[in-house]
């Protein structure tokens, strides 16, 4: 097994968390990937057999936020992706290759994906409430 590491990938403009890669071996425990201020977050659960939490629900809040943008995550079932993800210049800052497992997480900054192997399966998950491309993003060119 590898060393436990997250991957951050940071602005080489102004130095905030762009990007998170989370491989599937850096389960350890109870980890938080995402730092708490982000709206999208996430953490990392390894437990044994017999495992039990409180039964519990999370309550509505009334919550406004000034300034929102979509953060998203994709997470590989089944294939291998690469990833190109950009920095707030859009200017490329890294492309990693995620397999089997593994999570990516873009909080800010631009984003695309290759998929690299026939019937790839992934989840994505961005936050929300989503109201159309228009309103959503703006294309890299």
């Amino acid at each position: 097994m590898e060393d436990f590491k997250i991957e951050r990938i940071y602005s080489k403009v102004d130095g905030r968390l762009l990007h998170v890669i989370n491989r599937v071996c850096n389960f350890k425990g109870r980890t938080e990937i995402i730092p708490v201020n982000n709206f999208l977050q996430c953490a990392t659960l390894k437990m044994e057999k017999g495992k039990t939490f409180p039964p519990h629900k999370h309550i509505t809040k009334n919550r406004h936020y000034p300034e929102q943008i979509a953060q998203e995550s994709w997470v590989i079932i089944k294939g291998s992706v690469k990833c190109i993800f950009y920095d707030i210049n859009d200017e490329i800052i890294a492309t990693p290759i995620l397999r089997q497992g593994d999570a990516s997480f873009t909080l800010y900054g631009g984003h695309t994906y290759e998929i690299l192997e026939d019937n790839t399966l992934v989840y994505e998950y961005k936050t929300g409430p989503y109201e159309g491309q228009k309103l959503d993003k703006t294309f890299i060119k």
